[in-house]
């Protein structure tokens, strides 16, 4: 594996695991009921509970005595409640690791930005060691566009109105 690659690597997993340290007691309780019932166990689990809370409620076995006879008023009960408290754990996690990608996002938008800089700097370079040294060229206008500083602002402006345009679209 490349030793940059891998470099790149740790410190991806080191941004991960940073925000790992400070998440707060609900946030890991949050990631770890989103991580068991978002399993095949879990799955398992529901089905054969619910399996055996019918055949013991609709009476097939004649032996048992029905404590919540169809249409399984309490089942149902027992159900939306996990489902509202499953839901819950669920944006929890959602939210922190939507926060998380938020930061690397910024932290993507600001490394591309110092590389334009960067990169504009060495056409810029480029181009006087070109003229130093009385190159012969043709004028390439893409060239010249290139060599200019880009304007943030201008970029930002533009799509904002591409999505204020797409919002009017919409409706």
């Amino acid at each position: 594996m490349n030793s940059r690659f891998s470099r790149r690597l740790k410190r991806i997993h080191g941004y991960q695991a940073k925000h790992n340290l400070h998440k707060t007691k609900a946030e890991r309780m949050a990631d770890q009921v989103t991580d068991f019932t978002g399993s095949v166990a879990f799955l398992v689990i529901n089905a054969v509970w619910f399996l055996v809370w019918i055949v013991f409620n609709l009476k097939l076995i004649p032996s048992l005595k029905a404590f919540d006879p169809f249409p399984f008023s309490l089942l149902t009960m027992i159900v939306s409640l996990e489902a509202i408290f499953l839901s819950i754990f669920v944006l929890i996690s959602q939210n922190r690791q939507s926060k998380i990608a938020d930061l690397r996002q910024e932290i993507d938008l600001q490394i591309n930005m110092i590389a334009e800089e960067e990169i504009t700097k060495m056409m810029q370079m480029i181009g006087a060691i070109y003229k130093t040294l009385e190159h012969k060229s043709a004028r390439d206008p893409e060239v010249e566009e290139m060599m200019k500083p880009l304007n943030i602002d201008e970029i930002e402006k533009r799509l904002e109105k591409e999505y204020d345009d797409l919002k009017k679209e919409s409706k």
